[in-house]
């Protein structure tokens, strides 16, 4: 045997190994970073808790890549892409929805408790649009805009007659802070047309709609929704009652509040309520852990006796506030049955601007009642 062969008889063996061991540990850090289809954009926080399997293998993507380019007839991708996205979430529950970019900041605005707009409300009428009344502060009563004033157009567009479309008229009056807008009004009063040049503002919208006493003891708070300001505008009117009028009794009206924030519907529940640790509320489902929610202990005035008034419309954290003064005693529910809406939501982007509100768990009264009426039912079993 020459010297070369040696030579390579001893180097072959060295060589195979030390590729064995790079390729062990190429396989292994494959394994460490799978590849996946993120089809959601879901928050960094959030990407760590899911599964690879749960991000989807673009089964749908494939599907509508195939339509496109080999189906008859030209179709709408987006239309396609949000009916498949609503059929999926209608077969969970009827909770977990689709909110297109469009609508999203509209629904976002609601809640957040408010918008950029010139601070009107309207109504049409007999294909008139009708101010009913302006928001203090805002744009259209700094410019001296009056209730029963007509608006006849905005910017270049009529809004008369076939052309008084609300949702039309909305979106030409909402824009980003700052922007200007043209309004043309006609003032019955003094038969005149006068054009407004407005700056769009941040207008506050209230989820408190009325607040005043019944008699010497007893006030009366009527909360339309629980936004993300709530809490502070219920605690606003709590002390200008108790502090100022001598208030001892509460009526919470909840009629029509289809709910919002669970948070703040514990802050107020937390309010009502003088023992701490109490149980006020808990979330609980497949991939969510229980949590609970209890009362500080902090509340700032001891009320004596509470009403809370509720009906049909009332859902969500409106049932969860009479669902804990009713199962601790703590008043009196007085009303017709509620919705029956038991399911929590979180809201996750997508990467288009448009998100998804999923059902993550559902929410159970202190003694443990889930009020969810079932799926599809015509009658409600709150």
């Amino acid at each position: 045997m020459t010297e070369e062969k040696r030579k390579w008889n001893v180097w072959l063996p060295l060589m195979l190994s030390v590729v064995m061991v790079a390729g062990i540990l190429i396989g292994v850090k494959m394994q460490d970073n799978p590849p996946t289809a993120i089809a959601i954009d879901v928050p960094v926080q959030e990407k760590k808790q899911l599964p690879p399997s749960s991000l989807g293998q673009g089964k749908l993507e494939e599907l509508i890549r195939y339509i496109e380019s080999r189906y008859v007839d030209d179709v709408d991708k987006e239309f396609l892409v949000k009916e498949a996205i609503d059929n999926i979430l209608h077969q969970l529950d009827p909770h977990s929805s689709y909110i297109s970019a469009e609508d999203l900041k509209a629904v976002t605005d609601q809640l957040e408790g408010s918008f950029d707009g010139i601070g009107i409300e309207f109504l049409v009428v007999n294909d008139t649009v009708v101010v009913v009344s302006t928001i203090a502060g805002g744009p259209a009563r700094k410019a001296g805009i009056l209730p029963g004033d007509q608006i006849v157009g905005v910017e270049d567009s009529l809004v008369l007659g076939v052309n008084a479309d609300a949702d039309k008229l909305l979106k030409h009056l909402k824009g980003e802070k700052g922007s200007e807008v043209l309004v043309k009004v006609y003032r019955p009063s003094t038969g005149s047309t006068e054009t407004f040049e407005l700056t769009r503002d941040k207008i506050p919208v209230s989820s408190v709609s009325a607040a005043y006493m019944l008699d010497d003891e007893t006030g009366y708070i009527k909360v339309d929704r629980f936004s993300a300001h709530t809490y502070e505008e219920f605690m606003t009117a709590l002390e200008n009652m108790v502090e100022k009028q001598g208030m001892k009794h509460l009526v919470l009206d909840l009629r029509q509040n289809p709910g919002g924030y669970l948070q703040e519907a514990v802050n107020i529940l937390s309010q009502l309520f003088s023992e701490k640790e109490r149980l006020l509320v808990y979330t609980e489902g497949t991939h969510s852990s229980r949590s609970e929610y209890k009362s500080t202990g902090r509340n700032f005035y001891d009320l004596n006796n509470i009403a809370v008034l509720v009906d049909e419309g009332s859902a969500s954290a409106s049932e969860i506030v009479a669902g804990a003064i009713q199962d601790w005693d703590r008043g009196v529910i007085i009303g017709r049955r509620t919705f029956g809406k038991g399911l929590v939501q979180e809201q996750y982007p997508l990467r288009d601007g448009s998100a998804i509100r999923l059902t993550v768990a559902r929410y159970f009264t202190p003694s443990g009642r889930c009020i969810q009426k079932p799926y599809g039912a015509e009658t409600d079993y709150a």
